[in-house]
């Protein structure tokens, strides 16, 4: 088993738009898809429903292929299950420890979020690039501390390297060959 985190600086950086990339790519195992965030989504159905010290914690599973959420576009890229976590801090390390248990029999979990990194260690963990100003938002900081690699758009697929690397991409639903092997030789032995 896997796990791949994908992290950003803020909304609309391309998180999701990368980790369908990510998933339509690396096809060869099942994903399991996790979307977690500090506010409330429509749409999917809850599997937990729990109240810790007067805050809620919702979790519900995508089961429609499509483009209208997140979730549903884990599930057309290619994801077998998708995941969407509503939770505070207090209460997100139980429910991760819950998800690693129930999800990652049989298959790999990629998570959209920076604060997951506050509950585990991914075998990979790569940052969009989004404000080249530094407006990032706080959670962005354990991201920048954990980062493999940063993701960014771009004109054209490139890679800068230095001491940790930098793939730009034309798409970011798209993952450009050289992100694909150096991705691959990163979790070559995870998959036996």
């Amino acid at each position: 088993m896997a796990i791949i985190v994908v992290g950003g600086g803020g909304r609309g950086a391309g998180k999701t738009a990368l980790i369908c990339g990510l998933i339509h790519a690396l096809d060869e195992v099942p994903w399991t898809a996790v979307k977690i965030t500090s506010h409330a989504h429509d749409g999917a159905e809850p599997i937990y429903e729990e109240t810790v010290a007067g805050e809620e914690t919702v979790a519900g599973e995508e089961t429609v292929a499509g483009q209208g959420t997140d979730t549903a576009r884990y599930l057309a890229a290619g994801a077998r299950r998708a995941v969407l976590v509503t939770a505070q801090e207090t209460t997100l390390g139980e429910l991760v420890k819950r998800i690693l248990t129930n999800y990652a029999a049989g298959g790999n979990l990629i998570f959209e979020s920076n604060r997951v990194l506050h509950h585990l260690r991914p075998d990979l963990c790569l940052a969009v690039a989004t404000d080249l100003k530094g407006n990032d938002k706080p959670s962005f900081q354990i991201v920048e501390r954990c980062m493999d690699a940063t993701v960014a758009l771009a004109g054209h697929d490139h890679v800068i390297p230095g001491d940790k690397l930098h793939f730009h991409l034309a798409s970011l639903n798209r993952i450009s060959p050289p992100m694909l092997a150096w991705i691959d030789e990163k979790l070559r032995d995870l998959n036996p």
